[in-house]
Formats: structure tokens, sequence, C-alpha cells
């Protein structure tokens, strides 16, 4: 089955994935030239699912769309929180942890992406050039402040996660 909507979230999930995983180097460094790539990258995939995907969907089936997109906004919060301290290995684990239920949620069988798909249907085309050309994020430095870090973990907590349980 053609699924373009589909395809296009899941390549850009994988490049992303493949940021993120040459972020922790074998000495446990991090490598922020892959880190900066990673960072940029979620919160423009972010801001694509938020600001077109998500809207297009509700104007179809608001009921339905209200019913699903809850849980990934509060995951969307929760690693949107966790790019804002400076990244360290327990961070990265964190949003890896975080990441992998949150895309196999939106790419399996019947998964959000699906759902989108078949509710945009008449509009894949128009959403697909509006993705393209979503513009990035702009991005602040990392903040070191002790309440970036707590406020993460609380963005962490609403959306359903324990910090300490998954940042091994």
């Amino acid at each position: 089955m053609n699924k373009p909507l589909h395809d296009f979230f899941t390549k850009d999930h994988h490049r992303l994935e493949g940021y993120l995983v040459n972020v922790i180097e074998a000495d446990n460094e991090i490598n922020v030239e892959y880190y900066h790539l990673f960072r940029k990258g979620l919160l423009r995939h972010i801001k694509m699912e938020e600001k077109i995907l998500f809207p297009a969907a509700a104007k179809v089936n608001k009921e339905l769309v209200q019913k699903i997109i809850p849980q990934f906004r509060l995951e969307h919060g929760a690693l949107t929180a966790l790019l804002v301290p400076p990244p360290t290995k327990a961070i990265i684990n964190a949003i890896q942890f975080v990441l992998n239920k949150h895309d196999f949620e939106e790419e399996k069988d019947g998964g959000l992406y699906d759902i989108c798909e078949a509710l945009t249907i008449a509009q894949t085309n128009t959403l697909l050039q509006q993705l393209i050309a979503t513009e990035e994020v702009p991005l602040h430095p990392p903040n070191p402040a002790p309440i970036a870090l707590e406020s993460a973990i609380r963005a962490l907590q609403r959306a359903g996660y324990v910090y300490d349980e998954i940042c091994k």
C-alpha cells in the first residue's frame, strides 16, 4: 500500500536515529556535532507533526484525533524539555528510551501515521509539500541551570516516564 506520509516521517525517524546513535562516542563523551544535528532535526520533526500533521487530521475527525494525540503531545513536550539542558549520557539514554516507544507507536500498522494518513488522504500532496518546506526551529544554546533538568524530569513524569528508571 502506498503510504507517502508514513514513509516520509519514518524516513525522518531513521535519519534522526542515525545521528543519535553517534552522539555517545566510545569513550562515553558527547559528540556535539551529531548532537546538534539530532537536536535541530528532532525539533523540526516535532514541529512538522504538531503544526501540520495533527491539525490536518483534526480537521477531518476532531474526536478521533483528540483521543489519540494527547500521549504523543506529552512525549513531544518531554523530548523537547530533554533538549534544553546540556546533553549527558543519562539524558541521551532517556531520549532514546522515549523515542523507541514513541516512534514505534507512530510507525506500527494501525498506528498514528496510518490513522493520520487515512484521515488526510485527499490532501497528501499538499501536506508533503508543507512538510518538506518546514523550516528549522531556532535553537538556543543548552541551559546548564539545574531548573532545566528539573523541568525535563517533570515533563517526563507527565508523559508517564520516571527519569531515574529510563536514563541508565
